[in-house]
């Protein structure tokens, strides 16, 4: 802190303006179910808005449109798509980082152990539509089988996160993988039954990014710009596609560079061999080096 010659601080000390009330809101958000309790309190007001008597005020807060230009290109979305296409996708982003770190050195480090969920996912696509498709196929909408296919991942986590530790880290690995998988699944039933028209000219630019990605990621180009330019280019590509933008959170964790150029196993045992060198193997040895010194 500086201060003038009658002892006046020149700069005052930086306050932080009312520390008990910011307070607790800084460890509301440090705890890892406060994201889970947020979600619960907004459902919850969801759907108290949307059965009060102005609740068609709800469904038009949702369709409100918001328009993105870049060029001669317009992308147009309700409020409740950007959230869907746009917010979601950081949602997948950071639970694709959690999954691959898992499947690198974690809980689904091995194939075995990767399979269950993965067949656990693909059983929970198939169950509920062959269900759905039993109790509909004399009606008329026996075509709405793939919706109960998706895992509402948000909310599973969410129920994790609020057990907190009383859960087993591999349980919440379990089912972060298996709702993964079982997303992309269903990313995959609406791509190929209930899109009626795909824009080959932007799924070919996402295709053309993908693989400029993944070369990038062969050759440990680290740069934050970098991936996160390519991964907003995918974003709008895959978007104007006509695909589940969401899908791109999930490609982007993926291919980001996890490992580092060398393997640090071998880095480990060739310094501790070359440091072997160096060892002494009798107490003498320092008393020798001190005799070389003095010669």
């Amino acid at each position: 802190m500086k201060h003038n010659s009658r002892g006046f601080r020149l700069f005052p000390e930086r306050r932080e303006i009312a520390p008990h009330l910011v307070r607790p809101f800084h460890q509301f958000f440090e705890k890892e179910a406060s994201s889970s309790i947020l979600l619960l309190f907004a459902t919850a007001l969801a759907l108290l808005w949307a059965n009060l008597p102005f609740g068609e005020s709800y469904h038009h807060f949702w369709e409100y449109h918001f328009t993105i230009s870049i060029g001669d290109h317009h992308f147009s979305r309700t409020l409740r798509e950007w959230i869907d296409d746009g917010l979601m996708t950081f949602f997948f982003f950071t639970v694709g980082l959690e999954i691959k770190r898992e499947m690198l050195v974690g809980e689904l480090s091995t194939p075995r152990r990767a399979l269950l969920p993965a067949c656990a996912a693909l059983g929970g696509m198939v169950v509920p539509a062959v269900i759905y498709f039993l109790i509909n196929h004399e009606g008329g909408e026996v075509s709405g089988w793939g919706i109960p296919m998706a895992t509402d991942i948000a909310f599973a986590l969410g129920v994790l996160y609020i057990l907190g530790k009383r859960v087993p880290t591999g349980l919440r690995v379990f089912l972060s993988a298996f709702a993964i998988a079982d997303d992309l699944g269903a990313v995959l039933v609406i791509a190929l039954f209930y899109t009626h028209g795909i824009a080959v000219d932007y799924l070919s630019v996402a295709i053309l990014l993908v693989i400029i990605m993944m070369i990038a990621s062969y050759f440990w180009v680290r740069s934050t710009l970098f991936y996160a330019v390519l991964g907003l280019g995918l974003w709008f590509a895959v978007l104007g596609s006509g695909l589940h933008a969401t899908v791109v959170g999930i490609i982007v964790a993926f291919l980001i560079p996890a490992r580092g150029r060398y393997d640090t196993d071998r880095f480990i045992q060739e310094v501790q061999y070359y440091m072997s060198e160096f060892q002494c193997p009798s107490d003498g040895c320092g008393h020798s080096i001190l005799l070389n010194q003095r010669h």
